[in-house]
């Protein structure tokens, strides 16, 4: 059932609202002319209004049982933000330049997510345009959008939204969104867009008032559960499908990322996950071409990645968190909150080998058994990183692993994760170590909500023992804090990690070896003292990567080196990086020995493949 409010061309409408318990919803058009027009109610609970002399610039609201206004729930603009009336729009009068536009296709998606609101100091998308430039010379092939559906006031990391179908009013609104997608298409870029479906934000979430859009029966971080299995769940459903083919239809846009799957609590005999798939495939189908769905999920379960003949979801991708907490903990000496669970370097090989670390071994953090096995689940469903908005925005300060570790610890993270087999993903501004804090911040307008929010995050930081207090998320300064430094990309020792990142993803991209992500031509070498070696193979073409995640020179007796005679193609410790200077060969072969400087690795590739 299309929602909302839809432009025909010719100042004419079509309004449409779900509220299946009210006796009476009238549209209220409040500009340019005020006026007020009655709705007709269908057995299924929809509400609908054509109407005439409606601009695309018009102002509307919903009069409900007469008592109160409320904008509507599937509003695609709030010019005056979450509390004022909806806006028209006419997506029609875009001019698309991207018609032959089919999209990277997965397993070619090198990710790179980013906040709108700081990755330039004009908060907007068309400011991000002139920056793409630069991401196609690093070798992005996907830029990632966090969420951008309307939040309240100006500053916030987007996962408040409370109007799912509008493109943010301060970011630029739908007209700046579709110039930045166009944008993106004519350079190559994909777009990947994250979707919060498992709650709305707490300022201006006004759904209650229309129907059953949430249930008792569940509990989540924060409140009731969306209604996706109990009583007139249909149209909930109905409601957020919508909502995804609404971003690739109106937008363009290539994938979505589904914010934390596990709190979607659904326990019907199709999951609400299952359906989303297949009516996506359906409209990919009608497209002519893919559009994903890649799942953030916390579960390590596989069926949300299967595919359904298969007993799965039929998602296309998910987030593993695994990678990033088994290296961080081997890069690093935290073991507090979740990274109890981790710090065991078999952890991290078995992640490379296999995508997860667990899958059904007994999580102490959980204090229960966790995950099933990803041995089947092909490389391309899997999306690593070394950082993300989560994993440094949630840490008390925000700190970088830039700021954290040696920029020799930052070059071995970038190859642990680029020369694996799994889908990189790049958080914005660590490919030039940025120095900048990624930290939590909001506008609400509710100083008790303000208050609540302050409160929950110290709470948050409890387990992790960090000391002190926590910056102000309220605070203009916080969220101007955490905005790019772009310029320092050019300089230092900045320039060098860019130009390392580079490098990296030229040689992923032309090697086949790493170009073909397949974990069955893959074999981890485990060696003694903290050292992975890895062979990777695809028909002729082979390589063979060793990496010393000590803090001290190791000399390794490498006979796992597979027969025949390999080639250095990069040392991280050169002095091109700022390195010591390299002390491994620069040919290998069966039976040698290895010398590798500290925190560094080295790529080799086979001279008679």
């Amino acid at each position: 059932m299309k929602i909302g409010a839809h432009y025909l061309g010719d100042e004419a409408c079509e309004f449409t609202v779900w509220a299946p318990f009210l006796t009476d919803v009238t549209l209220k058009i409040a500009s340019p002319n005020e006026r007020l027009l009655p709705m007709n109610k269908d057995d299924w609970g929809y509400w609908r209004a054509a109407a005439e002399n409606i601009s695309p610039e018009t102002r509307y609201s919903y009069r409900l049982n007469d008592e109160k206004e409320r904008p509507d729930p599937a509003s695609h603009f709030q010019p005056d933000g979450v509390h004022s009336p909806s806006q028209v729009i006419d997506h029609g009068n875009f001019k698309w330049e991207d018609s032959d536009w089919r999209g990277v296709p997965l397993q070619q998606m090198i990710l790179y997510e980013l906040h709108v609101g700081t990755f330039t100091s004009q908060a907007t998308f068309e400011a991000i345009i002139p920056r793409l430039n630069d991401l196609v010379e690093l070798g992005i092939t996907a830029v990632e959008l966090m969420p951008v559906a309307q939040f309240p006031g100006e500053r916030n990391w987007g996962y408040d939204g409370v109007y799912p179908f509008a493109a943010q009013n301060s970011y630029g609104g739908p007209a700046g969104l579709k110039k930045l997608v166009n944008a993106c298409h004519q350079r190559g870029l994909s777009v990947v867009l994250d979707v919060v479906y498992n709650h709305l934000g707490p300022e201006g979430n006004y759904l209650r008032d229309f129907g059953p859009y949430f249930t008792g029966k569940y509990q989540t971080p924060w409140g009731e559960a969306v209604n996706f299995d109990d009583e007139y769940s249909d149209e909930v459903r109905n409601y957020f499908i919508e909502n995804a083919l609404h971003w690739f239809d109106t937008y363009h846009i290539d994938a979505l990322r589904l914010d934390a799957i596990h709190a979607i609590y659904d326990m019907s005999a199709k999951p609400f996950l299952q359906e989303l798939a297949e009516r996506v495939e359906e409209f990919s189908n009608k497209q002519g071409r893919k559009f994903y769905l890649i799942a953030e999920s916390a579960l390590n379960d596989t069926r949300i990645i299967r595919p359904r003949e298969s007993g799965g979801f039929g998602l296309d991708a998910q987030w593993n968190d695994d990678f990033h907490h088994s290296l961080r903990t081997v890069l690093t000496d935290e073991r507090e909150g979740y990274y109890i669970d981790f710090g065991d370097f078999e952890q991290f090989t078995k992640v490379f080998k296999e995508g997860f670390a667990y899958s059904w071994q007994y999580s102490e953090y959980r204090k229960r058994h966790h995950g099933n096995s990803a041995v089947d689940r092909p490389a391309q469903q899997f999306v690593v990183f070394t950082q993300n908005h989560d994993h440094v925005g949630n840490r008390m300060l925000g700190e970088r692993l830039s700021t954290l570790v040696s920029l020799e610890v930052q070059k071995l993270a970038a190859g642990a994760m680029l020369l694996s087999p799994y889908l990189p993903l790049l958080f914005m501004g660590e490919e030039y170590a940025e120095e900048s804090p990624f930290l939590y911040f909001i506008s609400h307008s509710d100083p008790d909500l303000v208050q609540a929010v302050r409160e929950g995050r110290k709470a948050e930081f409890k387990e992790f023992q960090w000391q002190g207090e926590p910056p102000d998320a309220q605070s203009v300064d916080t969220f101007l804090s955490s905005q790019l430094k772009w310029e320092t990309r050019v300089e230092g020792k900045h320039k060098v990690l860019l130009d390392f990142y580079k490098t990296l993803i030229k040689l992923r991209k032309e090697i086949p070896a790493l170009a073909h992500l397949d974990k069955k031509p893959l074999k981890v070498i485990t060696e003694k003292n903290e050292v992975l070696a890895f062979h990777r193979w695809h028909e002729t073409s082979a390589v063979f990567c060793i990496m010393n995640f000590n803090d001290t020179e190791r000399i390794e007796q490498s006979s796992e080196i597979p027969k025949g005679t390999w080639t250095k193609k990069l040392d991280s410790s050169d002095q091109i990086w700022l390195g010591a200077g390299p002390v491994s060969p620069e040919q290998i072969s069966k039976g040698q020995k290895i010398v590798l400087q500290p925190s560094s690795f080295a790529l080799y590739i086979k001279e008679d493949s």
